[in-house]
């Protein structure tokens, strides 16, 4: 009896590791640019970008043959699962984080940074990310949010003698405990009532719960709240602006898409899921979140005298935007794979004009040295190219066909056009009012850039480097093309997530 309980005890759990491949590439290559780090220190500083780059193009590899491969892969007892829609967000963040890495080349490069820990931490974020688009599990989700939490905040108050930066830093960190306490104590409720930490079956069991089971209720509002706050939706949203504007650029854009769409990937697991017996809970609190965060971050933005600011304000009313299909997703399962699949198309859309702003953002301020609004004036006379790309990445933002945005937003109407819920169409409503106010703060930049005069008369062309423009040509063509053939995207975002409830 003895021997047969410690075999029990040190029996080793099925792992496919074919599943896990992309995850245990990246954790090489991240212990390989700490290896180099120890033995060479400043010696590895020219070639830590290109090492970082080269790990996340080959991660994409196991990525491939898993999606050639095309069967679902369940492991750790359903706490870890390898389906179309982990694919797909797997791939949005290794094309983001490589898109980031471009962006930091020179930008790290020029300044007071040590080379090799960024980039060690940025792969440790991105492989969380990465980890969290598979993970169904209660236990799971919360370590892959603190292994893509913990580094992004190191790696916002990297400008170690900026104080901005460093106030950016604290206050992330202050308030992403605070947001992961929340989160653990709704995961708490529900691990009481349930009895389980997966997913599948928390769902079954707060299925079995009823309607009545106020525990239940507490615990999916502190969830969602915990997760509202990494996806910054309103009133979640307050550390955004500070931490944009005092964080590294490229960092900005690191959390502004790759950190934010971890956070939706987690929330959509969670909803459809886990809770997804229960609408009458999260359908309402989604749709205050998707009200509040479309007209606060679109109404604040107007005010907005720094670009990065503007950026974060924008991408609070980009949250409202995603997360918007949810508030009429628990209506039947036809309705839930049309929301899950809009949210998912916005998201990969959005990655892609968001970090192509920011490329040109990063471009013209290490002309300028600075984020001002004002800088920006007659950025046509002296980067004509720079202000086309900008131009065409803003509107895209705004939804204006052929660019990208149209039909990502075009998804959106579409699923709370049909749901057939008053409250839908309401959100559609107010939704179409904040893409009018959204297009005006866009197209008032863009008209600076274009109709004003340079500041100071000073017309030096931009200094461009191959890493910022294959992240604007890489940026631009995905923008454009799935404007011009949404069916690209469409192909790849119709994904459910809905069967593995059960």
């Amino acid at each position: 009896m003895s021997h047969d309980l410690l075999t029990l005890a040190f029996q080793r759990p099925a792992i496919d590791w074919h599943g896990i491949a992309p995850e245990l590439v990246l954790l090489s290559m991240g212990a390989l640019i700490t290896l180099i780090d120890i033995l060479f220190l400043e010696k590895a500083r020219p070639y830590t970008a290109g090492l970082a780059g080269l790990g996340l193009l080959a991660t994409a590899v196991p990525l491939l043959t898993l999606a050639v491969d095309g069967a679902d892969r369940v492991m750790f007892s359903g706490a870890y699962v390898v389906d179309d829609f982990s694919l797909v967000m797997k791939a949005v963040f290794l094309l983001a984080g490589y898109v980031v890495v471009l962006l930091s080349t020179n930008y790290v490069a020029e300044g007071d940074y040590w080379e090799n820990e960024y980039y060690g931490l940025l792969l440790a974020s991105i492989m969380g990310m990465v980890m969290m688009a598979s993970a169904r599990d209660l236990v799971s989700i919360f370590v892959a949010l603190e292994l893509l939490s913990i580094p992004a905040y190191l790696l916002v108050a990297w400008r170690k003698r900026d104080l901005h930066s460093t106030e950016a830093g604290l206050k992330y960190y202050l308030m992403g405990v605070f947001a992961s306490a929340v989160m653990l104590y709704g995961m708490s409720l529900l691990y009481g009532v349930t009895g389980s930490t997966l997913l599948s079956e928390v769902g079954a069991g707060v299925a079995a719960a009823g309607t009545s089971t106020a525990v239940v209720t507490m615990g999916i509002v502190f969830v969602v709240a915990g997760f509202a706050f990494k996806v910054s939706a309103v009133p979640f949203h307050t550390w955004a602006p500070d931490v944009y504007e005092g964080a590294p650029t490229p960092v900005t854009a690191f959390l502004s898409v790759a950190s934010k769409a971890a956070g939706f990937v987690a929330l959509l697991a969670l909803v459809f899921v886990g809770f997804y017996s229960r609408s009458e809970v999260w359908e309402p609190l989604i749709w205050i979140l998707a009200a509040l965060s479309m007209t606060v971050g679109n109404l604040i933005a107007l005010r907005q005298t720094n670009v990065v600011r503007l950026m974060a304000y924008s991408g609070i009313a980009q949250t409202g935007f995603m997360i918007a299909p949810l508030a009429v997703a628990g209506h039947g399962l036809a309705n839930g794979d049309q929301a899950l699949s809009a949210t998912v198309t916005y998201l990969v859309i959005y990655t892609a004009m968001n970090l192509g702003a920011f490329a040109v953002i990063i471009s013209l301020a290490r002309r300028t040295g600075s984020a001002d609004v004002t800088s920006f004036a007659g950025a046509f006379h002296f980067a004509p190219g720079l202000t086309i790309a900008m131009t065409a990445f803003l509107f895209s933002l705004a939804g204006i066909p052929p660019l990208g945005g149209w039909f990502a937003k075009f998804e959106v109407f579409r699923v709370l056009a049909t749901a057939g819920e008053p409250w839908g169409y309401v959100l559609a409503a107010v939704g179409a009012v904040n893409s009018v106010i959204a297009l005006y703060y866009y197209a008032s930049l863009a008209r600076r850039m274009w109709a004003d005069d340079p500041l100071h008369g000073d017309r030096d062309p931009v200094p461009m480097t191959p890493s910022l423009v294959s992240a604007l040509v890489l940026c631009g063509v995905v923008t454009l093309a799935f404007g011009v053939a949404p069916q690209l995207v469409a192909r790849f975002t119709d994904v459910s997530l809905l069967a593995l409830g059960g």
